[in-house]
């Protein structure tokens, strides 16, 4: 491995740990300081903190990985999400940051539940807990299975410690930066890092596609476009071949965004009220620039790789391919450190929101209600780096596929979490009993419709996203149970 490739990457891992250092010394003072950074991120490092701790390691390798096989039909997920994002950000970013502070000063989403709704206040704050952890367990997951992806189709053969295959040795390194900055810097050294990140993200999916495209062996836009023509005309086609259950699936992807509570909880986060408009159009346009790339480099790899006789065994890896091949050994480690960039900026986030519930909805809760802000701090740091060892584990197949992982996981959260996050910010007469049907109901749908094997083929047909049944019954069991289990000393008046 050429030494352009190292120097860029020690450069990057010795930045992300620097930054950490520099969170510590500012904003872990109290538990608000540790697990949400006092509330005061500016637009812009609350808009590229919310956007790449959204757009993890499945951005530059799964939705690639996806277009490359698929072609332009799986561009819909990207067309979903940022549709789903959108409403994300106007319907529920400005209503959480105001109500969050208002119900308490809540600093967790299960707090916050437990606040807006007091008599079931015992019941909300675990079961959302539980929920976040097991979801985020294997969220988690995937960002170290691209992590160990990454070393494994990058690093073959170069590293040879202790009989541990490469794969599992991308696992350990990815970890342990993302622990070494997330367990000593909080949050705010998650949402610095996020905004650091983010930007080396982007230049990666500009520069990525358009040497793919315009380089030498690229050809430009009609060579690609024949090349792919001649493999298979649906290739370039965004509705041939896509039947309307798949289509619904995809762009269903964006229902998700509603309840994944690592991006939410930049929300509660911004500086001001005011500043949420400015976040949402920075974050906006940094995704739509982001997603463009991550399509235009799977549909386009695909072509190249046909074009220049490569054998791709494994299309999630298309990104890493390119890299190393078309690129100085210093642009290569740039590129590899943008991959990790997005696997870190939703590791590290994952992990600090699933700490912060253990913390303050298990052992502050239930077995230390005296605990002080230090010792709270203590605790969280501990919970980080207990929740990454459990991911760790659960990464440990190297068959396991990023997308499919994120995909369980995503659907899980926006089942559980987002028609109950909806409503409890827009519909005033939903109730506690209402609250936790909605969540348990929309997590166990998703759970089962996995199980079951209905997302890979349903009634004889392709399978159906298990987002859909989970969010619809999810909706479907707060409104009745929060209207026929009516407590009117829950209801609240919400001026929206």
């Amino acid at each position: 491995m050429a030494i352009g490739v190292w120097i860029s990457l020690i450069a990057y891992f010795a930045l992300m740990i620097a930054i950490g250092f520099y969170a510590m010394r500012k904003s872990t003072s109290s538990s608000e300081d540790y697990m949400l950074g006092g509330r005061a991120l500016s637009p812009q490092v609350a808009a590229l903190s919310a956007g790449a701790s959204d757009m993890s390691g499945w951005l530059l390798l799964g939705l690639p990985g996806a277009l490359f096989v698929s072609g332009l039909g799986s561009a819909w997920i990207g067309i979903g999400l940022l549709v789903g994002a959108f409403l994300n950000w106007t319907l529920v970013a400005p209503r959480l940051r105001e109500q969050t502070v208002h119900y308490g000063n809540a600093i967790t989403i299960p707090e916050f539940l437990a606040n807006r709704f007091p008599t079931q206040a015992m019941s909300l704050r675990p079961v959302s807990a539980i929920v976040i952890v097991v979801f985020f367990a294997v969220y988690t997951a995937s960002g170290l299975v691209a992590g160990g992806k990454l070393f494994e189709t990058a690093f073959s053969g170069v590293f040879n410690i202790g009989g541990l295959s490469d794969y599992a040795v991308g696992i350990v390194i990815t970890l342990g930066v993302v622990l070494a900055y997330t367990v000593v810097g909080g949050f705010l050294a998650v949402s610095m890092t996020d905004f650091v990140q983010g930007c080396i993200m982007m230049l990666a999916l500009i520069l990525m596609p358009a040497v793919v495209l315009f380089g030498e062996g690229g050809g430009g836009f009609s060579q690609a476009s024949q090349t792919l023509n001649a493999v298979d005309p649906k290739l370039l086609s965004w509705t041939e071949g896509l039947t309307f259950i798949g289509w619904l699936s995809a762009v269903t992807w964006g229902l998700g965004y509603f309840g994944q509570p690592h991006i939410i909880v930049r929300f509660m986060a911004i500086r001001t009220l005011k500043e949420v408009p400015i976040a949402r159009n920075i974050g906006m346009s940094w995704m739509f620039i982001s997603l463009l790339g991550a399509i235009s480099l799977g549909i386009f790899g695909r072509a190249y790789a046909i074009r220049n006789g490569m054998d791709v065994q494994d299309p999630e890896t298309i990104f890493i391919i390119l890299a190393e091949l078309l690129f100085h050994p210093l642009i290569t480690g740039f590129l590899y450190a943008a991959l990790l960039a997005a696997i870190m900026s939703t590791i590290s986030s994952q992990l600090l929101v699933s700490s912060s519930s253990l913390t303050e909805d298990f052992y502050r809760l239930f077995l230390r209600k005296s605990a002080t802000d230090k010792e709270r701090v203590g605790v969280g740091r501990i919970c980080v780096v207990l929740v990454g060892l459990v991911a760790a584990v659960i990464a440990s197949d190297p068959n396991s596929q990023v997308l499919a992982l994120v995909a369980n996981a995503w659907a899980g959260f926006g089942a559980a979490f987002g028609p109950l996050i909806i409503l409890s910010l827009m519909w005033s007469r939903t109730n506690g009993t209402g609250a936790i049907a909605g969540m348990l109901v929309g997590a166990a749908t998703v759970m089962i419709w996995i199980s079951l094997g209905w997302n890979g083929e349903f009634m004889g047909g392709p399978g159906v996203y298990e987002i859909i049944p989970g969010f619809i019954a999810s909706f479907i069991a707060i409104l009745v149970v929060s209207s026929v289990t009516a407590d009117a000393g829950e209801y609240q008046h919400i001026d929206r």
